[in-house]
């Protein structure tokens, strides 16, 4: 089958070719470079293309693979010194590899990921269900390639396969490879004569070519149960145990140095894999070791200096041999044709047909038109001596040295054998150069190309931009419009829906402050967006609140998974009334343009509820009861109506709690005892039974719990009310 790799150099994609090679399958290696830096395994076809090639798509389109293998975490093409930066070119590459997959819409597709995705200390064995624990920015892209992989898959209907590798180890030619904790420890101990240990951590092994061979098994197999497997060896070892098996096989004395004391055990489970496919690992650690510690130890200046490997006598021999065999075949060549010639001259003479045939004339223009001006002046010289031997044997060399003719034929012979071989190896420097300046403008409009897209993108974003900015207030007005349509109680409730629609996010949350340090949650249109809970204490957002509190829109540029990837606060009289988060924002919409359409949105949804409180104040005195907090029957049911409206939408939760108490009491009296034991977002009013009712805004049947006990302790019994449940 056609098998198509995608990575740089590395001995797992080589080992992983040398595999497919032995099963007959047609290997095709799409590098991520333009250059090639390092020589791969034997393929059938390189394409030597970055991952954010325009041509990804015609490249899939023209191999056409029934698999697809994807280095992921072990392609060296990504250097992981600037995670940040580096972070966002690995999520926007492998987007664009599956994207062309997708598109082609054929054969299995496997994305390798490795142990990194998880960072702490695990008791138990990893086993697929658990979450992923990521740490810094390159465990976390990871995890959320392989979320990626597993939504492509689900939603475009593909065959992706994510294969986790638990602490993968190989034997390293260069200083490129050493890249795992073994080859590192060994480095260490060459270098520095000490290995540094942490002796609680604890891990397992698992070498390349066990990783290979049950990859292979797991790209061929026809059916599997999941998308996701761990590969494991899963026999633990600490951090101690390889020092010493490292330090064993070294010729001189290496200490080991214990650091740290947090107890860290990460090891995969490889369950789920078993199951299926059984795998049972050849290589013994301890022997792998010594040949890793052995090899380094050889070549220990290509590790420590990164020089390249001395060759030995034989292998220098045998180069200056193919060196010395190259150059002299045009010469055996020469000599050989040359007797041929000759015997074919001498044949001539005397001949009725081929007398007056120049066979050395022949030969000299032969290796002019092959080889050029030096090879021609060989044979030259050549001619002339077998034309002087031939002459000599009827008649002297002094007669010869005297005939005329003589000199007229050996002129003939090398002006016609030089210009000729002059024209031949100037027609060769000229094809050199053409080459060279085809190879030089090929470049040239391969950048000029590179340019091109980026000015189109650059291009399309301005078409965006101004689109956007000629329909700004068309948005206005459609902001401005939607939320006069509702009732003064509905306003917030219906912002949040129209932020979301307007930013292109599904997960926006609206907070309110009213005096303290908690923003209590009013609104929310998704589960994401109630991530942050119902009351968050909005001054110990750190960098966040620095952010609101001078007066800017906070974007979360760092990706940090504890605050919104956007936020706006909306103030007045210099103190925060309200908070905006929104997520689910495209990484390319996180701009100050977007940051500027927020707080003009902020803006007019601040108007839209000044309006809204201004009415309500003004109608306060028909709202309430007479010197009580406690809404009348009309005003409490528009305003149960308005949360069960929103409710019904996901943009909030409520719970209704009817209260009876002694008959003796007054409202006004109730109303004290009551609204000090509820939050500041809690409604107490009557509905048309001329019973008292308790409003719990954004809350569950649990968190009605605490506030009944809370009732009864001041001897009101209260119950919820099922028929407003949600």
């Amino acid at each position: 089958m056609n098998v198509l790799l995608i990575g740089g150099c590395s001995n797992v994609i080589n080992n992983l070719i040398i595999k497919l090679n032995k099963e007959g399958h047609r290997i095709y290696l799409l590098t991520g470079s333009r250059y090639e830096k390092q020589p791969y395994q034997r393929v059938f076809e390189k394409y030597h293309f970055p991952y954010d090639a325009g041509c990804l798509n015609e490249i899939f389109e023209s191999i056409n693979p029934d698999l697809t293998i994807f280095m992921g975490a072990y392609d060296t093409n990504f250097h992981w010194d600037n995670e940040e930066s580096e972070a966002v070119r690995y999520s926007a590459c492998v987007m664009n590899i599956l994207m062309a997959y997708a598109m082609k819409n054929k054969g299995r597709f496997i994305y390798l990921s490795s142990d990194e995705v998880y960072q702490g200390d695990f008791p138990e064995d990893i086993s697929e269900e658990t979450p992923a624990a990521p740490q810094g920015f390159k465990s976390m892209v990871l995890s959320q390639t392989e979320e990626m992989c597993e939504s492509y898959g689900k939603n475009c209907g593909r065959d992706i396969i994510v294969l986790r590798l638990d602490h993968l180890y190989s034997m390293p030619d260069t200083m490129a490879d050493v890249t795992d904790i073994c080859t590192k420890m060994c480095l260490e101990s060459l270098d520095k004569y000490i290995i540094t240990v942490d002796d609680n951590d604890t891990f397992s092994l698992l070498y390349v070519t066990d990783a290979v061979e049950y990859l292979y098994r797991l790209a061929v197999c026809e059916t599997h149960k999941y998308h996701l497997y761990n590969l494991s060896s899963e026999t633990p070892v600490t951090e101690r145990q390889l020092a010493e098996l490292v330090r064993k096989n070294m010729w001189f004395n290496v200490e080991i140095v214990s650091v740290g004391t947090n107890t860290k055990r990460k090891i995969l489970s490889s369950a789920r894999f078993a199951e299926e496919f059984k795998p049972s690992f050849l290589c013994d650690t301890p022997h792998v070791v010594a040949r890793i510690v052995a090899r380094m130890k050889k070549y220990r200046h290509i590790f420590l200096y990164g020089e390249k490997r001395k060759k030995t006598i034989r292998e220098r021999i045998l180069e200056r041999a193919g060196w010395l065999m190259k150059t002299a075949i045009p010469y055996i060549e020469n000599g050989i044709c040359f007797v041929i010639f000759f015997m074919l001259n001498n044949r001539a003479v005397g001949s009725k047909y081929f007398h007056s045939l120049d066979f050395y004339l022949l030969y000299v223009l032969l290796f002019a038109i092959v080889y050029g001006q030096q090879q021609a002046t060989l044979s030259a010289t050549l001619a002339v001596a077998g034309y002087c031997f031939r002459q000599m044997y009827d008649r002297s060399g002094f007669e010869l040295m005297l005939d005329s003719n003589t000199y007229v034929w050996i002129a003939q012979l090398f002006i016609l054998g030089l210009a000729v071989g002059y024209m031949r190896d100037y027609i060769t420097k000229l094809k050199r150069e053409h080459g060279e300046e085809k190879e030089f403008l090929s470049q040239q409009l391969e950048d000029i190309k590179e340019i091109n897209d980026s000015n189109v993108r650059v291009k399309d974003a301005l078409e965006t931009q101004i689109v956007n900015q000629n329909d700004s207030v068309g948005k206005i007005y459609s902001i401005t419009s939607s939320l006069d349509q509702y009732s003064q109680e509905e306003v917030l409730f219906y912002a949040a829906e129209m932020i979301a629609r307007l930013m292109k996010s599904r997960d926006v949350a609206i907070y309110t402050v009213s005096g303290g340090e908690y923003a209590r949650l009013f609104s929310a249109t998704s589960p994401k967006a109630r991530s942050m809970g119902n009351s968050i204490r909005y001054r110990q957002l750190g960098e966040m609140y620095e952010v609101l509190g001078e007066k800017k829109v906070f974007i979360n540029r760092s990706l940090n998974d504890k605050y919104p990837l956007m936020a706006n606060a909306i103030f007045e009289e210099n103190e925060i009334q309200m908070i905006i988060m929104i997520w689910g924002i495209p990484w390319e919409s996180m701009t100050l343009g977007q940051a500027n359409q927020l707080v003009v949105i902020s803006a007019l949804i601040h108007n839209a509820v000044v309006r809204a409180n201004k009415y309500l104040e003004a109608l306060e005195e028909e709202r309430y009861i007479d010197g009580t907090k406690i809404l009348d029957d009309e005003a409490f049911t528009t305003l149960i109506n308005a949360y069960l409206a929103a409710e019904k939408k996901g943009l909030t939760e409520c719970i209704v709690l009817k209260v009876e108490a002694a008959p003796d009491i007054t409202y006004k009296d109730l109303a004290m005892r009551i609204s000090v034991r509820l939050r500041h977002q809690d409604y107490v009013g009557l509905l048309s039974d001329n019973r008292l009712y308790v409003l719990l805004s954004n809350a569950r049947r649990q968190d009605a719990v605490p506030v009944m006990e809370r009732l009864s302790a001041i001897g009101c019994r209260s119950e919820i009310m099922e028929e407003y449940e949600q």
